[in-house]
């Protein structure tokens, strides 16, 4: 047993494309190790900005043996009349590498066939590993390649060299040019120089004495004590930004942290401001004080340890002062201009050229959310401070900060609002539409956020759908899907139970002059969509395929019902004597659906026209219960309605034992169809049981 070591040695890769390659190196490099029967121990992910690195312990030096049983010819044609071996049995002896007398008989449900054990001994370790590991390394996936030279090679930056060892030995094999070998190299600045590794062991301390944390993990906890100590020195905390600490983690090879300080002037920019201008663009650690206050101070993380650090200090002050002047100039100017005027100016800026100007979405989405309102709190104030709300909730797209900072969209039209003395349940909804901004993301946490944010989403996705621009596969350019599955969640998180088609068939109204086909067609395509996300979002919850098809193939139009009810079912399916409930269920269903008489839906049940018991039992079962399942579906007792709807399993069960329902008679046969259309009717209020497993 010995340790493999695979470092690919690049010019600097992007930090986001870091982790993804990692996973993807350990999970394709394992699967065709145990795919060749390599035995090995665990893995372990080593990367900087210049190397992903992987080290897998205790990897066999050869093959696992493997022994497999072929069968050969059938019995009657591997030997002849006289016992001979024909020239069938001959041929099969020699492919497996054995004598005639010692191949084996194997009875089969087809008949008697010869057979024999072949065993592979399997072949050194390090040899498959020289085939393997080139493919390995190009199956590794980046957002975008790149190729170099006259190479056909693709990567996420150029290759320089690749270190391949298992124990002392080199894995030879060569990628285009580029031949394996035992060495890599220190820190580009400081250790820039070439280092041997003997054994894969010494790997992590010969790359730590040039300079080169090649840990990760280690590399992300030194940085955080550090800028966490740097903090306390200067009197304060760092703002938690553990999405920041993983991108510096990976921007640097060898972390010196370092801290400078801005002029206190600044702070009079929103806090938003400072902290987007220091860490999207300088990669900055915000400070504040113990009352969570912003400090003029800032922490940043070099790659390099420079003779006098406090030079890097004010280099670093220098760029970031530029900046915030910048947004100081910004912020200043644009509180000198009427949030009105700037609903005008969105005239000018395109949403989307099918779909006409951000100003026509903004009055198309004031209209549906004045609509949204009306039907969550009739004649409430909500209706007027949805309505503002949605007016001027895009307008800090042309705001000079916005254009500047793209990341503050909606955080800079809250504050702008603020300033502007507009209620604070319009600033906090204009900040909120735009939630959720990512899967897991938060939602608005105000009825009027989740209003607006609705009315948006639907707009756009109504809007694109209407002009042809509907997500295909795994293309969804505008996002769609995302806002599909945030108008969904919204309203679950609000119990907002209105009718969805009702929203999809506004939305779609203040859209006729711009639909490419009949409003009723695009209409059900969106309910579609509609359904496919909640199908999805409900099996990521953890409820069956079946139950959730089930309940949405009847109604997905209130979604807080949707998963009420299916919870209500899937607490049913749990029960012991779900199976035969599920069964007399499907066969009424069942029998309806294939029933010949076309004329059932106008049918009504004639009483005198019974004639067993049953028939009597299983209709006053039905009477009795139809009344109560309608009223627990009315005040959304779901799991009450689905119990009272499983009494009718023993009636049921007894009528179907009792009497042919596809009687001669047909006075008789349509009585029978038009009963069990009632109780299939009951049971399509709630799910379509015929759909259960």
């Amino acid at each position: 047993m010995d340790t493999l070591l695979l470092e690919i040695g690049t010019e600097e890769i992007p930090a986001g494309y870091i982790k993804p390659a990692l996973d993807v190196l350990e999970a394709t490099l394992l699967q065709k190790m145990d795919k060749a029967r390599i035995t090995h121990g665990d893995a372990r992910t080593l990367a900087t900005p210049r190397k992903l690195a992987i080290q897998i312990e205790n990897v066999a030096l050869q093959q696992t043996p493997q022994t497999s049983e072929i069968t050969g010819p059938p019995l009657k044609v591997a030997y002849d009349d006289q016992g001979r071996p024909t020239v069938a049995a001959i041929k099969f002896a020699e492919k497996v590498g054995i004598d005639v007398d010692a191949l084996a008989v194997k009875k089969t449900v087809k008949g008697s066939y010869l057979c024999a054990a072949a065993t592979d001994a399997g072949g050194p370790s390090i040899e498959l590993l020289a085939q393997m590991l080139p493919s390995v390394m190009q199956a590794v996936p980046f957002p975008k390649k790149m190729r170099w030279g006259d190479l056909s090679l693709e990567f996420a930056r150029p290759i320089h060299s690749i270190l391949a060892l298992l124990g002392n030995t080199v894995v030879p094999f060569e990628l285009e040019g580029i031949a394996s070998d035992r060495f890599t190299h220190g820190h580009i600045f400081m250790q820039p120089g070439k280092i041997e590794i003997t054994n894969p062991i010494e790997y992590v301390d010969a790359l730590s004495e040039r300079y080169i944390q090649i840990d990760q993990d280690q590399r992300r906890n030194d940085i955080e004590q550090d800028i966490q100590r740097t903090a306390k020195e200067l009197g304060g905390q760092v703002l938690p930004d553990d999405e920041l600490l993983d991108t510096v983690t990976n921007l640097v090879e060898y972390p010196f942290v370092v801290a400078g300080k801005f002029d206190a002037k600044f702070l009079e920019l929103p806090d938003e401001v400072l902290i987007t201008a220091m860490r999207e663009h300088q990669k900055y650690f915000a400070v504040t004080d113990t009352n969570n206050r912003l400090m003029p101070y800032f922490i940043t993380v070099s790659n390099t340890k420079a003779r006098d650090m406090a030079l890097v200090a004010i280099g670093n002050e220098r760029v970031l002062r530029a900046r915030l002047e910048d947004a100081r100039f910004f912020y200043n100017s644009d509180l000198k201009i009427p949030l009105d005027t700037w609903v005008e100016k969105l005239k000018t800026v395109l949403f989307q050229k099918k779909l006409g100007s951000v100003h026509e979405k903004v009055m198309r989405v004031s209209d549906m959310a004045e609509f949204i309102a009306e039907t969550v709190e009739p004649g409430s104030d909500l209706k007027t401070v949805a309505s503002r709300a949605a007016i001027l909730c895009k307008v800090d797209l042309v705001s000079q900060m916005v254009v500047e900072f793209t990341k503050l969209q909606g955080i800079m039209g809250r504050v702008y609002a603020n300033q502007a003395g507009e209620p604070d349940d319009v600033a906090q909804a204009i900040e909120e539409h735009y939630r959720p901004t990512y899967s897991g993301g938060p939602l608005p946490a105000s009825k009027t956020g989740a209003v607006l944010s609705i009315a948006d989403k639907i707009d756009s996705i109504c809007g694109f759908f209407a002009v042809g621009l509907i997500p295909t596969g795994g293309a969804d350019p505008y996002a769609l899907r995302r806002q599909g599955i945030g108008i969904i969640l919204i309203m679950l998180d609000q119990d907002f139970t209105f009718s969805l088609r009702s929203l999809i068939d506004k939305s779609l109204a203040s859209l006729h002059e711009k639909c490419k086909e009949e409003a009723d067609a695009i209409s059900e395509k969106i309910a579609l969509f509609f359904h496919n996300r909640m199908a999805h979002l409900l099996a990521e919850d953890g409820f069956s395929k079946d139950v959730i098809a089930a309940i949405i193939s009847v109604s997905s139009d209130n979604i807080p019902n949707v998963w009420n009810k299916v919870r209500a079912l899937q607490a049913l399916k749990a029960k012991p004597d779900f199976t035969p409930l599920a069964v007399a269920f499907k066969r009424v269903v069942n029998i309806i659906k294939k029933s010949a008489d076309s004329s059932t839906e106008n049918l009504n049940v004639i009483t005198e026209r019974f004639v067993h018991e049953s028939e009597s039992a299983l209709f006053n079962a039905y009477n009795e219960v139809s009344g109560k399942v309608a009223d627990h579906l009315k005040h959304n007792r779901f799991e009450d309605a689905i119990l009272k709807i499983a009494t009718l399993r023993d009636p049921v069960d007894t009528f179907f034992d009792s009497v042919m329902v596809m009687d001669k008679d047909l006075k008789l046969r349509e009585n029978r169809l038009a009963l069990l259309k009632q109780i299939a009717d009951l049971f399509a209020t709630f799910a379509d049981f015929s759909k259960l497993s």
